[in-house]
Parts: structure tokens; C-alpha cells; sequence
């Protein structure tokens, strides 16, 4: 098929974006008028968890029907905001509730259907699609956005949300290059492909640099002691061992992880393009399938096109080209990079933080034991997916 062999030839039937890649371009901020109390409620978040009202207020929202919502965009600003009620519901005040009432819980799982996504808040929910400029005409800058809903913790959540979209950003002007990619190994054109290779490489770059926007605008201890807390799934969790009951949807509890970073398409994409198989050791080339299954479907099926008809690493090792495998090494060097600094941030943010928590109450535990909010254990798992990316090098001589 002409779709799959040449993917983002046509990126609107994946629902990527040409100039934002997997970012929901111009996302709504309303709903029609009947679903409109999902998106006030949600608004209203930080202000009723304070309060202690989150839950009481959640509990009287009417049970809706999702037959109405028109249309894509519709649909995943109802996802975002069922999210984040789900996730304040089950986690206000760290009183964690093991039933999630069938007025949330039956649309947001009949929602999560249709888009083929999981029914807890994903990165797709809080990142991509959890934006807005202040100014509609002026240019994507934090300091000219905000996000859609916040969080407990003051601007944290904003701070991390918009930081995250905006390593997306940076990275996704490289899937304009695909396309050429593609086409270039298929005529096994080496120039074109060099150049499209050093495209990538520099966006990956552009990439790192805007992630130590980060330290700009979140705060170590915000982070961990609160914002933390309403991005953890039920899945591998102490505080929910057997997961969460949707109230009218199955008796049966079900377990959902919570978002993380390894839900981002746009890594994955890099990954798929390049060839980088990451080894079954540790569970990681397992955990990276699954959490395709936390993106939007179109998203995951447009991966998998590109894995499955990418033979750019086939095509630079077998070639003499020097110079081919210079441009095709920065850019696993420069995914390298990105992953050693999520190392150093997770490091900062979580793992510190943790120590300190552990050496406060007298408990001594292993930074590699503590888990990150997809419920894997954070520091085996970044090291190895770094490590795996590091070992795709190829030879030079």
C-alpha cells in the first residue's frame, strides 16, 4: 500500500500534524453546552481539592451519554477533561478510592473505546492535547501559552505540561524529513539521505535544549510531593494493588499505568525510523509495545508503519558511504544525549526527592526500586532504553 510505504505522505489520515507532528493542532477549549460541566468541573480542580470538594462535586455530575460529541477534536478535549477528573477523583488528598462512580466511569471508558485509548489520563491527554496560546496569533513560546487544566501544586503542572510539549515540538519538525527518508533509501539516493539524516539529528538536538526549559519551570519539590501524585496510574501501584473499579463498566478491577514519557509517540517514531531494537532484557522492548496501546490508535498504527517499512539502518550499514553513517550515528548520538539528560532530570526530580523522603522516616530503599508513574522501575528502565540506543552505533571505518 502507498500509505505504508510512504507514511506521512499523508499525515492527516494518522492524525499528525505537518508543522507539530503529534501534538493535536489547535486544540478546543469548550465543549457543547451539555458537556460543558466536564470541562468546568476539571477547570475547577486545583481550587476544589483545596477545598476538600473535589470528590463531592464530581459525585453529582450528571451521567452523559457520548453520542453527541461531533468530531475528533471534540472528542479527545472530553478524554482530557475525564481524565483529569478521574485522576483528582481517585487521588484528592492521597485518600485513594478504589471505585471510580459509573457517572464518570461509564462515558470516560465508552470515550476511551471510540479513540482507542485507555481510560486513565495519558500523555496524549495532558501534553498534546492540554495547550493553548494566549495569544491565538503570536508564536508557540511559553511565555505565549498556557495549559487547559491544571493540577494541584501551583503552576508545576503548567510547567511540566508545556515544557514536554515543547521537546515535542522541537523534535517533530524532523517528521517533516520522513517522507524524504523514505524515498531516498527507496531510489538509494545517499546525498538526499545524508541530508535528511542530519535534519533529524538536529531536531533531536533542538529537542534536548528546550528540555532544560525544565529546570526554568518546575519545581524539585512540587513535583515529587504533589503533581507526582495525580500523574500515577493503577497499574503495579501499592496504593491500588488490584487496580481501579469502573462503576458500571465491571465489577472486576482494572489496571490502567499512569502517563509517562514513554507514551510520547515522537521518541518511539525516532526509534522505528532508525532501526534502534531495544532488547527484551528488563521487560523494556515489552513495556515500549505496550504503552503504544496508551497513545491514540492512529498514532500507534502510523508507528507501526514506519517500523515495519524502514530499512534506513540496513541500507547505511550496508553502504561504504563514510559520511552516510557520520549523519546517521549524530542521530543516535543525539538520542542518546536526550535520554542521558532524562536520566539526570529523573534524577533531580524523582529520584533525589525520594532519598530525601526515605532518609526523613528512617527507611533506606535502592534508587533503582522506585518507580515512575508508568509503574516501571524508573532508573533500570532509562538506563537500559539509553544503553540499547547507545549500542545501535554503527561502525565508521
Amino acid at each position: 500500500m502507498a500509505l505504508l510505504e510512504n507514511p506521512l505522505e499523508h499525515p492527516e489520515k494518522f492524525h499528525i500534524s505537518k508543522d507539530l507532528g503529534f501534538i493535536l493542532e489547535d486544540p478546543l477549549e469548550e465543549l457543547p453546552d451539555r458537556y460543558q460541566v466536564w470541562v468546568k468541573l476539571a477547570k475547577n480542580l486545583p481550587t476544589l481539592v483545596e477545598e476538600g470538594q473535589f470528590r463531592e462535586e464530581a459525585e453529582q455530575l450528571p451521567e452523559l451519554s457520548i453520542d453527541e460529541l461531533q468530531g475528533y477534536k471534540e472528542q479527545r478535549l472530553a478524554h482530557l477533561a475525564l481524565s483529569v477528573i478521574t485522576m483528582g477523583y481517585v487521588w484528592q488528598d492521597r485518600n485513594v478510592k478504589e471505585v471510580l462512580p459509573r457517572n464518570i466511569a461509564v462515558p470516560f471508558w465508552n470515550l476511551s473505546e471510540k479513540l482507542g485509548l485507555p481510560p486513565i489520563m495519558v500523555y496524549a491527554d495532558c501534553v498534546l492535547a492540554n495547550w493553548k496560546k494566549k495569544d491565538p496569533l503570536g508564536s508557540m513560546t511559553y511565555d505565549n501559552m498556557d495549559t487547559l487544566f491544571a493540577f494541584p501544586g501551583g503552576d508545576c503542572s503548567k510547567g511540566f505540561f508545556l515544557v514536554s510539549l515543547l521537546v515535542e515540538k522541537a523534535a517533530a519538525s524532523a517528521m517533516k524529513v520522513i517522507p524524504d527518508i523514505f524515498e531516498a533509501v527507496k531510489k538509494k539516493n545517499s546525498e538526499s539521505l545524508k541530508e535528511s539524516l542530519q535534519s533529524v539529528a538536529s531536531s533531536v538536538y533542538e529537542a534536548y535544549k528546550t528540555f532544560q526549559l525544565v529546570h526554568e519551570h518546575v519545581n524539585p519539590n512540587d513535583f515529587f510531593n504533589i503533581l507526582r501524585v495525580y500523574l500515577a496510574g493503577w497499574k503495579n501501584c501499592s496504593l491500588l494493588p488490584k487496580g481501579l473499579i469502573y462503576e458500571g463498566v465491571s465489577e472486576i478491577p482494572k489496571e490502567f499505568a499512569g502517563g509517562s514519557a514513554a507514551q510520547s509517540s515522537i521518541m518511539q517514531c525516532f526509534d522505528a525510523l532508525l532501526g534502534i531494537q531495544h532488547t527484551t532484557e528488563n521487560g523494556n522492548a515489552k513495556y515500549l509495545e505496550e504503552m503504544r496501546n496508551y497513545m491514540p490508535s492512529p498514532h500507534k498504527i502510523f508507528l507501526e508503519a514506519v517500523a515495519s517499512h524502514s530499512s534506513v539502518r540496513d541500507f547505511v550499514s550496508s553502504s561504504d558511504d563514510i559520511q552516510l553513517k557520520k549523519a546517521y550515528n549524530e542521530c543516535v548520538k543525539a538520542l542518546v544525549h536526550i535520554r542521558n539528560y532524562h536520566l539526570q532530570v529523573v534524577n533531580k526530580y524523582i529520584i533525589s526527592p525520594s532519598s530525601k523522603q526515605d532518609s526523613e522516616k528512617g527507611q533506606k530503599s535502592s534508587d533503582d526500586e522506585v518507580k515512575g508513574t508508568g509503574g516501571t522501575n524508573l532508573l533500570i528502565f532509562l538506563r537500559s532504553v539509553r544503553d540499547t540506543t547507545k549500542r545501535a552505533l554503527l561502525e565508521e571505518s
